[in-house]
């Protein structure tokens, strides 16, 4: 016997749920009679329909027959892979009725040559209903969601994930999201045509929040959030559309938070921010970003990118409402737009120097060396009394002369903290 067949059966088992079909983990059964009933308790099936080409038949044949026989009384996860072949879904609703899952994943490649619109996987969300006592862990993709009259209820769900997926209308996800009691983790990536302009997250349990929309989606159709979650301890929002905004929102207990929005209606969002200690910014601009008098007592660490044309002044107004920051970091994370111009420096309304007595690590990524670029490095350094290490790092080829130049601009002498180390990093 091989020495692999000596091994227990939670080894084999774990071994088997490594492999990435659930056709070749029945298909061990053949190797010899210790491996004969096995793959009947692995804890992780993926079903993925473009394997082998096979046509939609044996596929949803296979996927019934394998489920029928495994013998697990609890899938740790059950994954499905589709939109080559498989048009509806019928094959999995008959096979969420088979068994109890702790995590489903449920993804629609909508890339494939082989789908097209007209096919797309339409799921009740009975599809569920045999599972949603145990699940925990629920992420769907690419999916259209119909309405059901028979309510559905997620006891134990603790992470959902929604990305693009299409749905009746507002109250339908909104019922969705606020029928799981105990969920701790929210990601709901919107698409065009998802029939939701309004989308509510209340949910009393919830810590994480990610909220995504892209520039796909019609700028001219309204797209609103309204967030209850008193619990909620990191968010992020991604949104490149112009029209959104939050219209209400009920959180105190902000760890982390990460803004990156086209929209200038960020007054509701960032006023509900003031205990973040770590804080993420790509505006538009300042102005009304955030309330007059709003202080952000417990920020400690500041990122802000420089790709939108008021960067400088979202960056000045948040320095002088952090008293106590210790981190900055200005990156540019998104491409330049062509057409924008680029901020100019000036210095008659700037912080205070009495107003950065806390900041010990100053970062700058992507530093290119403009007029501008100089002038804020060189303010920074200069109102930093506590100020520790400085960091530039240029992803531009730069000759020696220029090297040295670029250190010639900073000299210690103008630094307000003599005992700062600055440090330069270029692209070879």
């Amino acid at each position: 016997m091989d020495k692999i067949s000596q091994l227990h059966d939670e080894l084999l088992l774990g071994i088997l749920s490594l492999l990435p079909n659930a056709k070749d983990v029945v298909a061990t059964m053949v190797l010899s009679k210790r491996w004969r009933y096995l793959w009947m308790m692995v804890p992780s099936l993926v079903y993925d329909d473009s394997y082998q080409d096979i046509d939609y038949g044996r596929f949803s044949r296979f996927v019934d027959r394998s489920l029928a026989l495994h013998k697990a009384p609890v899938i740790d996860t059950l994954h499905f892979k589709l939109g080559h072949i498989c048009g509806s879904g019928d094959t999995l609703i008959g096979a969420a009725e088979k068994c109890c899952v702790r995590k489903l994943i449920i993804k629609i490649d909508d890339t494939s040559s082989r789908s097209s619109k007209t096919d797309q996987v339409i799921l009740p969300m009975s599809l569920c209903s045999g599972v949603h006592i145990m699940l925990a862990d629920l992420k769907l993709q690419n999916v259209v969601l119909v309405d059901v009259s028979t309510p559905v209820s997620f006891p134990s769900l603790k992470r959902l994930r929604l990305k693009s997926v299409k749905y009746p209308g507002n109250e339908f996800v909104n019922n969705l999201i606020s029928s799981c009691p105990v969920l701790e983790d929210l990601v709901v990536k919107q698409c065009s045509d998802d029939n939701v302009t309004i989308l509510t997250v209340r949910v009393p349990s919830l810590k994480r929040l990610s909220l995504i929309q892209r520039a796909e989606l019609e700028i001219d159709v309204p797209h609103d959030f309204v967030i209850d979650t008193p619990s909620l301890e990191h968010l992020k929002i991604v949104d490149y559309t112009y029209g959104s905004r939050v219209i209400k929102s009920t959180m105190n207990r902000i760890i982390t938070a990460s803004m990156d929005i086209f929209s200038p209606q960020t007054k509701e969002i960032l006023g509900s921010l003031t205990t973040t200690k770590r804080l993420f910014l790509c505006l538009p601009t300042s102005k009304d970003a955030y309330p007059v008098g709003n202080i952000f007592g417990s920020l400690i660490h500041l990122t802000i990118c420089t790709c939108e044309t008021e960067w400088l002044n979202v960056l000045i107004r948040v320095l002088r409402d952090s008293p106590n920051l210790k981190t900055l970091k200005i990156e540019q994370y998104h491409n330049l737009r062509d057409e924008d111009p680029r901020p100019c420096w000036n210095e008659t309304s700037l912080v205070p120097e009495y107003l950065l007595p806390s900041l010990e690590t100053f970062e700058w990524v992507d530093y290119e060396g403009t007029k501008t670029e100089k002038q804020v490095v060189a303010f920074i350094l200069r109102i930093a009394s506590c100020l520790k290490q400085a960091t530039i790092v240029s992803f531009k080829s730069i000759d020696h002369d220029k090297k040295l130049e670029m250190l010639n601009d900073f000299p210690v002498s103008s630094r307000c903290s003599p005992a700062c180390m600055l440090a330069f990093s270029w692209n070879l």
